[in-house]
């Protein structure tokens, strides 16, 4: 059999996305600069969003590096003013895709939890999805076409390594997806949820430190290894494109047989 060549105009006008534009938050470092890199890298226009402005503008220069037209946005998604200020900085823009990717994850015991564990961790891990999927969802599905991608967790299907509040949070992620599904899906607006396993990020290096826990991890997946942040890459890509039409309310678990294991 002859070797076809590969049809790039086929692959840009399924994959690509340029004259898009889209919000990722957390996009400072981990999984959520990785899908930011995608997205630019794939034709996107990108409003980094992150808490340390420091390691924002880091991210922000690698963008550029790749070509990438980034603009970056210092907020504590914590706060409803935080939320407030990622909004006032990106009107007058047509905002596409929203990535929310930012999340906090403090895991002492259930009964051990403060006050402030729960607070901030649902507001930046739950509450900041909803609200900015409140604001953008409804503009997306106004000029019918959007997408919206959720990241949730281990712990949005199973509770184990003091899931706590941050089980709780993640949880909730997927039936954001599902409700924002209902809502806007009808207007071209596609909600879903990417499922990570256990992923070595600034966020996890605690845990990567625990003698032998790494190895443990890696040994339930399938593929033998923890995952890395540019293994979403891929998942994120087609979330965000003209690919996934008729994919929303689902997970996406990109985990290495971590789920099924």
């Amino acid at each position: 059999m002859a070797r076809v060549a590969p049809d790039a105009d086929y692959l840009t006008k399924l994959y690509g996305l340029e004259g898009r534009t889209a919000v990722v938050t957390g996009a400072s470092s981990g999984i959520g600069c990785a899908i930011a890199q995608a997205l630019g890298r794939a034709g996107a226009g990108l409003f980094l969003v992150g808490r340390d402005p420091h390691r924002l503008r880091a991210a922000e220069q690698q963008l550029v590096s790749y070509g990438c037209m980034v603009t970056a946005i210092s907020a504590d998604l914590a706060e409803r003013e935080g939320i407030d200020h990622v909004v006032e900085q990106t009107r007058g823009s047509q905002v596409d895709i929203l990535v929310n990717s930012a999340g906090v994850n403090v895991r002492p015991s259930m009964g051990d939890l403060s006050d402030n564990d729960i607070t901030q961790t649902l507001a930046v891990n739950l509450q900041a999805p909803l609200l900015l999927g409140q604001h953008y969802g409804p503009l997306m599905a106004g000029r019918g076409w959007g997408r919206i991608i959720n990241i949730g967790s281990q712990q949005s299907v199973r509770a184990f390594g003091n899931s706590g509040v941050y089980g709780v949070s993640k949880a909730g992620i997927t039936g954001l997806s599902r409700s924002q599904a209902e809502a806007w899906s009808a207007n071209g607006v596609c909600s879903n949820t990417i499922v990570p396993g256990f992923v070595e990020t600034a966020m996890t290096q605690h845990v990567v430190a625990e003698p032998g826990r790494s190895a443990a991890l890696a040994a339930r997946t399938h593929v033998g290894r923890n995952g890395l942040a540019p293994d979403f890459a891929g998942a994120a890509v087609f979330l965000a494109s003209d690919a996934s039409s008729y994919v929303t309310g689902q997970m996406l678990f990109v985990d290495g047989g971590f789920s099924v294991a």
